[in-house]
């Protein structure tokens, strides 16, 4: 597997990650909603760690330099 997310993806989907996860995640009356914004900053977290995003990946983007 390959990294296709440079430096500066990352630092923003560890901050977007921390964020989400964290207690100052937005809260919505709709409890489906929240544990989706849980599930995407962890999805965002592991991908800051790895450098991969299969999204990219699927769509041939690559922001590694």
């Amino acid at each position: 597997m390959n990294q296709n997310l440079g430096k500066l993806d990352r630092v923003l989907r560890f901050a977007l990650a921390f964020w989400w996860i964290g207690p100052l995640a937005p809260q919505y009356s709709v409890a489906w909603v929240n544990w989706l914004i849980f599930v995407v900053g962890w999805i965002a977290l592991v991908e800051s760690f790895i450098g991969f995003c299969w999204i990219h990946n699927l769509l041939g983007i690559s922001n590694k330099s």
